[in-house]
């Protein structure tokens, strides 16, 4: 199978667990926050839920035609961000215990930094390759 053929399989795979991930991700945080009477806080924990699938989706659209070191980077990152927020969203990997809200604060910010540190990496890598 040809590189570009790779990275198309790849590209879809990683655009259905975003999907999947930040519609997940949607629903676990309202379950979570179903009790709460504050709308705004609900509100303000969703939008910090879901930043970073976003993010990382404007990325993925800013660098869709760029070297494939960094679509690679961006297709791994979306599925690796998929999979920790759902392993910790729906308290697989809590402490018996644990605050959920700790959680919904804790994986954006996860994301935020591995999104910070993966792309640019990824961006340098690929221009030393020129």
């Amino acid at each position: 199978m040809k590189k570009d053929q790779q990275l198309n399989i790849l590209r879809v795979v990683a655009l259905i667990a975003w999907a999947i991930g930040a519609g997940l991700s949607v629903y676990l945080t309202l379950l979570a926050g179903h009790r709460n009477k504050s709308i705004l806080l609900v509100v303000l924990f969703l939008i910090w839920v879901v930043s970073p699938f976003v993010a990382i989706l404007v990325i993925h659209a800013f660098y869709r035609l760029r070297a494939a070191v960094i679509r690679l980077t961006i297709y791994s990152v979306m599925v690796i961000i998929t999979a920790g927020s759902l392993l910790d969203y729906s308290r697989v990997l809590s402490p018996a215990g644990a605050k959920p809200a700790g959680v919904f604060l804790v994986v954006p910010l996860l994301c935020w930094i591995l999104i910070a540190i993966a792309i640019p990496v990824a961006v340098a890598r690929s221009r030393k390759e020129l």
